[in-house]
């Protein structure tokens, strides 16, 4: 099959606005490098595209009629769609994004060019086969959907579980014990690993971990992972282990910031580090890494962490801040049972 560079298939052009234009009560969709959708009152684009966030947390979007965008999300349009369907494209960005996180560039914000994109090499098939590969992805993706669905009431499900064995941490009904983070973790928390864009190499002796790779997930994901080149000391400092706790300390959006991500086991002959937008934190023996990721997810937690982040434009949160968050500490054995009743009802993948 031939490969066509997208630059000759498609026109490119970005939004204009600030991040902050949103308005939760406006009437069309608002686009900027979050996951989440915003909304906003007015419109300057009225098309069928898929946007990609050029900056940040890197991801695709399909839409078809009026929005708006941020000024770094790149808005893509299909010259001809006789030629290349805007759906089939999507699918395509889907899994191109991920090239796209090995590409990207920058210190505190990564982000990607232009030429990225026009520069993609896209298997282009006539255009009856796209419509045919549509049609099989869009049935993959309603059953894909319908997962998600599930995993949200198992989500529920979980919180309450937790609620009924424990209360709600905010009144504290069972009079836990109540520490701040500082008072049950083993060392001081650690800010990760700086890498420079020449450090990013195939030939690596270390796999980074970056946000994306956790921030929508319950664990730390380490497939797929960028390569760094990084010396034996940076190695010592920045590696995690099982049971560390990652958390999201800069995010686009304040529903990213403070995300938790406990580390499962990883390949013992593996050097993995975590990235500068990473706080590591590695708790003591009274509080189980599994039971503290699904106590970090509670209204209780996140409300605290939202408390202690600043927002400029991006919103921030420091060591201190997570340090001084609260959370119950009932006995490890309870702790256990909790977390063998999650197996039991088939939301302990901790995904």
């Amino acid at each position: 099959m031939r490969k066509v560079s997208l630059g000759s298939l498609v026109n490119i052009r970005t939004g204009k606005l600030d991040a902050n234009a949103s308005n939760p009560e406006g009437k069309y969709p608002f686009f900027t490098c979050s996951r989440e959708t915003l909304k906003i009152d007015t419109y300057s684009y009225d098309c069928e595209c898929v946007l990609v966030a050029g900056n940040g947390d890197l991801n695709v979007k399909y839409y078809n009629g009026k929005f708006d965008a941020y000024q770094r999300t790149y808005i893509i349009e299909s010259i001809d769609k006789n030629i290349l369907n805007v759906k089939y494209l999507y699918y395509f960005m889907q899994l191109y994004v991920s090239k796209l996180r090995q590409m990207s560039i920058g210190g505190v914000i990564k982000y990607i060019k232009l030429n990225y994109l026009t520069d993609a090499k896209i298997p282009l098939p006539n255009i009856e086969k796209q419509n045919k590969i549509v049609k099989v992805l869009e049935k993959a993706q309603e059953l894909i959907d319908k997962r998600k669905a599930q995993i949200e009431a198992l989500d529920q499900l979980t919180q309450s579980v937790f609620l009924e064995m424990f209360g709600d941490p905010w009144i504290n009904p069972k009079k836990w014990r109540v520490k701040k983070i500082k008072e049950v973790i083993k060392n001081k928390p650690i800010n990760g690993f700086f890498a420079k864009n020449e450090q990013y190499s195939d030939k690596g002796n270390a796999k980074i971990i970056w946000i994306s790779d956790f921030i929508n997930k319950r664990s730390a994901n380490i497939h797929g992972l960028k390569k760094v080149v990084a010396t034996e000391e940076d190695i010592k400092k920045y590696q995690v282990k099982y049971g560390d706790i990652l958390f999201c300390r800069s995010s686009l959006n304040v529903d990213g910031i403070g995300k938790a991500a406990y580390v499962p086991e990883f390949p013992k002959d593996e050097n993995i580090i975590f990235e500068c937008h990473i706080i590591k934190i590695t708790l003591s023996d009274e509080v189980l890494p599994e039971f503290f990721q699904v106590l970090s997810e509670t209204k209780f937690f996140r409300n605290q962490i939202i408390k202690h982040s600043k927002t400029s434009t991006m919103t921030t949160i420091s060591q201190s801040g997570i340090m001084e968050c609260s959370i119950i500490v009932p006995p490890v054995q309870i702790q256990n049972q909790f977390l063998q009743i999650l197996k039991k009802i088939g939301n302990y993948s901790l995904r």
